[in-house]
């Protein structure tokens, strides 16, 4: 799995038709942390080689050896036993993936538990396949059946390295399809780790395939490999509008769960501290770095003043700090082109806002990723900051004067992935979530996320579910199958 690169960085291999092995061109590329911006670990960088070689491999093992004969109850069975190794080694899972990705560390050991709960549940949902008997107008039985599509290709992001996988791997494995996974370039390393489980939980060689490179040179020839059936893809709306592009050409299943830029609406009959909470929690969770944060923060013009000065104090306070420290609230951002990222919205919106909080670069820090807590407020949902998907912990607080105001502020958005509405009025609660334009819709709360229940958004923001029973139905085809009962001959002649 890993080999010594130099002193303190390990080295790191793909995982290919169930084996360790370098890339075809032998290179390998650096892995950040990024709380001190040293090297602490090298990967291969995977090119269309080795991407033939993965894909060969699922190819192989979901058209013939002992994959296509395994029944859901093994296929159960192995995810059961994926999830109880997690379990096992969640304490250095949760490390590697805060110094990985720079999440504090509190935040790293719930992602952890949270993908073995996911194994947990599809491994209970394999056996729960069903198909239909469909009531025809003739002496003829029709069904409908369910089968595994084929070979899954699957792209992950950065936010959430392993537990995106097990999104997308548990579900795939569930189904019976076969799968090729490419982590993101800056974190590939949990997913490397997770690799090593698989031969021991009884998955034959080459049901799971994890290859390690950039988009342009690993990711776009997966995407347009004639073997590969179905895309899933969690990333951002400009790399998925190429995906969809690219696999129009082998008329490929794709599922896209993009960017979004989403609204957390605050009535002027919400509890207000709760409100103030979830306000924060909503847009600096995982430092801003979430699909669905709620970084359009609507608020209605009578509490607006009170409010934007309560967030602004409370932000004041968040605790940044060292990814392994269990009293960091905010790590540093993923990498260097991502703070930078940031900061030029950080120095836009001071020319498109007012700020009450943050805006510079914490002074303690002198090394690692690190941007403090941003409050923008007075902003205008026309503005940049409002309409653009920032990705970091950058908040827009926009006031609203009435109920009909803030649907229509909320949707006047390309994106659609989610929403949040907080009221103690629930029936204005509910008639905001209808008209809300969003495919997920919480109600005094934020980013509460559950593996029962559908993960995906409207618009900008993809198609296609994941989690839940809609998850496994995304790697699953329908055959209709008619069965004549009539002895006599058709008599078409």
């Amino acid at each position: 799995m890993a080999s010594e690169a130099k002193v303190g960085v390990r080295r790191y291999e793909n995982y290919i038709n169930g084996e360790f092995c370098a890339s075809a061109s032998g290179k390998y590329f650096p892995v950040i942390d990024p709380s001190t911006e040293e090297i602490i670990a090298e990967v291969p960088e995977a090119g269309e080689a080795d991407v033939n070689r993965a894909v060969a491999a699922a190819r192989a093992a979901f058209d013939s050896g002992a994959w296509p004969q395994t029944t859901a109850q093994e296929r159960g069975r192995i995810l059961f036993r994926l999830a109880e190794r997690i379990r096992k080694e969640a304490a250095s899972l949760a490390e590697l993936e805060a110094r990985n990705s720079g999440k504090p560390i509190v935040e790293a050991e719930y992602d952890i538990a949270d993908c073995a709960t996911c194994f947990e549940y599809y491994g209970g949902l394999a056996t729960k396949v069903l198909g239909f008997v469909n009531p025809v107008p003739d002496n003829a039985i029709s069904l409908s059946l369910k089968e595994p599509i084929g070979v899954a290709a699957q792209i992950i992001p950065w936010n959430y390295p392993l537990l995106m996988a097990a999104w997308k791997l548990a579900p795939a494995i569930a189904a019976g399809c076969t799968c090729v996974l490419k982590p993101a370039e800056q974190t590939p390393l949990t997913a490397l780790v997770f690799a090593g489980f698989l031969a021991e939980a009884g998955l034959p060689p080459g049901v799971v395939n994890i290859v390690t490179g950039f988009g342009e040179t690993a990711g776009a020839p997966l995407v347009r490999h004639p073997d590969v059936n179905k895309i899933a893809f969690t990333g951002s709306a400009s790399v998925g509008k190429q995906i969809v592009k690219m696999a129009a050409d082998t008329v490929k299943r794709v599922t896209l769960e993009l960017g979004g830029k989403s609204p957390n609406i605050f009535f002027a009959d919400a509890d207000f501290e709760a409100a103030i909470d979830g306000a924060l929690f909503g847009v600096f969770i995982n430092q801003g770095e979430v699909c669905s944060a709620g970084s359009r923060i609507l608020v209605e013009q009578s509490i607006y003043s009170k409010f934007v000065e309560a967030m602004a104090a409370k932000a004041k306070t968040i605790r940044l700090g060292a990814p392994l420290d269990r009293e960091t609230k905010m790590g540093p951002l993923v990498s260097r082109d991502q703070y930078e990222r940031v900061n030029s919205y950080v120095a836009l919106g001071k020319t498109e806002a007012k700020i009450a909080a943050g805006g510079e670069r914490p002074a303690k820090f002198a090394k690692g990723f690190y941007v403090a807590p941003t409050v923008f407020y007075d902003v205008d949902n026309s503005a940049r900051i409002a309409q653009e998907e920032i990705f970091g912990p950058v908040a827009a607080v926009i006031p609203f004067a009435n109920e009909a105001d803030a649907i229509k502020i909320a949707n006047a958005t390309p994106y659609g992935l989610a929403a949040a509405v907080w009221s103690r009025d629930i029936f204005k609660a509910f008639r905001v979530v209808k008209a809300l334009r969003a495919g997920i819709v919480w109600v005094n709360h934020m980013q509460p996320t559950y593996v029962e229940a559908p993960w995906g958004g409207y618009k900008q923001s993809g198609f296609g579910r994941e989690l839940g029973p809609f998850g496994i139905d995304e790697y699953l085809e329908t055959k209709q199958v008619h069965i004549n009962l009539n002895e006599q001959p058709i008599g078409w002649y």
